[in-house]
Formats: C-alpha cells, sequence, structure tokens
C-alpha cells in the first residue's frame, strides 16, 4: 500500500471516527474502495485483501459444509455484513443459518445472529478475531464460533457457555475430525482443510 492510500484510509476513517457509528452511517459511506467493520460504535478499517492461504482454506470450508449441510443451513462468506445492533456490523469470513431462520436475511445482510461464524485468521487480524470479535459474537448471542490458523493449521472451536461468554471447547489438529452438538451436520477432518492450501 502506497502512502497516498494509507492517507486516503487514515483519512476517511478519522471524519466518520468523529462521531459513534451506527449501521446507517455505515450505508451512506461512499465507496472509497476499502472495507469497514463497526465494533461498539467504532469504524475500523479491515485487513488488506486475503492471502492465498486464507482464500484457499475459505473456499475449501466452505465447500465441505456445503456438502454435508446445505439441506438445512444456507452458507454464506464475505464480503456480507452481519448486522448484529446498530453499532456492531461485522463481516465474518463464513457464516451459516439454519433454513428455519432465513427471515434474517434481508437486502441489507444478515440481521441478527448467525448459528456459526468462522474467522481465519490473517497476519494482521489475530487480535481482532480472537478478543475483538469473539468478545462482539459473544455478547450478541452467536451459538458457536470457528477460528482457523492457517499457520498452525489448526481449529478452535468456541461455544456459549451458561454466562453468555465464549469457552474454547476443542482445538482440532492434524487428523482430528471436527464436530459439533450444536451443528450434526459437521463432520470432517481439520487437515482437509490444509490440503490444497499454496506451499503447504
Amino acid at each position: 500500500m502506497t502512502e497516498k492510500e494509507k492517507e486516503k484510509r487514515q483519512g476517511g476513517a478519522e471524519r466518520i471516527a468523529e462521531q459513534p457509528v451506527t449501521y446507517d452511517i455505515y450505508a451512506a459511506m461512499p465507496d472509497d474502495g476499502f472495507r469497514y467493520e463497526i465494533f461498539d460504535g467504532r469504524l475500523e478499517l479491515m485487513s488488506p485483501g486475503p492471502s492465498a492461504s486464507h482464500q484457499s482454506v475459505s473456499s475449501e470450508l466452505e465447500f465441505i459444509l456445503k456438502s454435508s449441510c446445505q439441506s438445512e443451513y444456507k452458507m454464506f462468506h464475505a464480503p456480507f455484513d452481519v448486522i448484529l445492533s446498530k453499532t456492531n456490523v461485522v463481516q465474518p469470513d463464513i457464516m451459516m443459518i439454519h433454513r428455519s431462520r432465513l427471515h434474517m436475511v434481508t437486502a441489507r445482510g444478515i440481521e441478527g445472529a448467525p448459528d456459526l461464524v468462522v474467522e481465519i485468521v490473517s497476519p494482521g487480524s489475530r487480535k481482532r478475531d480472537k478478543v475483538t470479535k469473539r468478545n462482539i459474537y459473544a455478547q450478541h448471542g452467536v451459538p458457536e464460533y470457528w477460528v482457523v490458523d492457517t499457520d498452525s493449521r489448526s481449529l478452535e472451536q468456541y461455544r456459549l457457555d451458561g454466562n453468555g461468554d465464549y469457552a474454547l471447547i476443542n482445538l482440532f489438529e492434524g487428523d482430528d475430525r471436527v464436530e459439533s452438538d450444536k451443528l450434526p451436520c459437521v463432520t470432517f477432518r481439520v487437515y482437509d482443510l490444509f490440503l490444497d492450501m499454496p506451499n503447504a
């Protein structure tokens, strides 16, 4: 990214950040070629375009989920807004919604908590995915959250506990088979996500 592009990003964000940002403000912003999310009323620039490894893992996981869960669930992928509240708007890498809840999908995006949200960690998104967005997803009642790490080739499975916080219930690596009590259609080897990853 050039210095001019950095200044453009920073300048636009600073102008918007002068007030608490809502979905309506966000939706009315002119398209400057960048992607944003809203965390508790703060406009946040997203990481640069995903890497080849990120794209490979994302497409493989979406294919696996569609193959086993499509009759019960509808899958979506970024860029697609999930409007959790007026001041929390996110773009997860992959989202899954039970077909009985498809009324949540509108022209604006997904309005409410999906049944599953997946984030694939990028070099600049680790803290955002594992801390900031995890807290926001828990706060708004997303029942299950996965964090896929292309460096460690692992999948962290979080589920809401009785206090409305996420508990890490499993860490899948290698030949471990990913399964979920909440999503019975899910079953695959975590290793398969990384088979076609560049430089694998």
